[in-house]
């Protein structure tokens, strides 16, 4: 599995910390957003991962996590600006997290996974988080965020179909209080300075309005 690691961040919303990106096989097939809606694949962001994908950018993951091992302790860094946990597909390599969770020791990683919640997914995510590695369920509507909630393996996240810009006062159908991004609406300049998804105890779901240039078929994903 290849990796990139930017050391300081230029993008506006994460602020200037570490940030990874991972090629594209380790997508989950089943992500809805893979062929149409994925942010990812477009401009310069899109460029970048193609390049990861044919080896022209990036390190091994064995190099990768050997870098994060020497971040200061404290650091708060996000893995994965595009791309998912290690392993093809919809699996999770097991192996490959546990050695990155190790790396991440005394550290602040969070990131986000698409990868369906099998029970060998879910063991293993249960366990990064539970070790200190930030592992929030991305889920597609509301409905499917009650589900990951009832899956107890980590916080969850999920996109809005609602505009970017505003805070939005909302529930599940099952109840679960969902918070929207701080920084969509200008409550909180960056994720570093805002830390709320690297909080792996969170009661509260994580909103995205759905955005960018691919946001009509998001919110599409969105309303189910």
């Amino acid at each position: 599995m290849r990796v990139h690691l930017t050391m300081k961040s230029r993008n506006e919303k994460t602020g200037p910390m570490p940030v990874s990106t991972t090629e594209s096989r380790s997508c989950p097939a089943s992500c809805p957003l893979r062929e149409k809606g994925c942010y990812a694949k477009l401009g310069p962001l899109g460029l970048f991962w193609g390049k990861i994908d044919s080896g022209a950018a990036g390190m091994d993951w064995d190099d990768f996590t050997a870098t994060i091992a020497k971040l200061p302790a404290g650091t708060m860094w996000l893995h994965n600006q595009s791309g998912d946990l290690p392993g093809q597909g919809d699996e999770i390599d097991g192996a490959a997290l546990a050695q990155l969770v190790q790396a991440n020791a005394e550290k602040q990683g969070f990131t986000y996974t698409h990868k369906p919640m099998t029970p060998a997914n879910k063991a293993a995510v249960k366990a990064a988080n539970a070790a200190g590695f930030t592992i929030n369920l991305s889920a597609d509507n509301l409905a499917e965020a009650d589900q990951l909630m009832a899956e107890q393996a980590g916080p969850v996240v999920v996109i809005l179909d609602k505009p970017e810009g505003q805070r939005h006062t909302m529930t599940t159908p099952a109840g679960h209080k969902i918070e929207t991004c701080p920084v969509t609406y200008g409550a909180a300049k960056d994720c570093k300075s805002c830390g709320l998804c690297a909080k792996r105890d969170r009661k509260v779901i994580v909103g995205f309005p759905a955005h960018g240039v691919t946001k009509k078929a998001a919110a599409a994903i969105a309303r189910g």
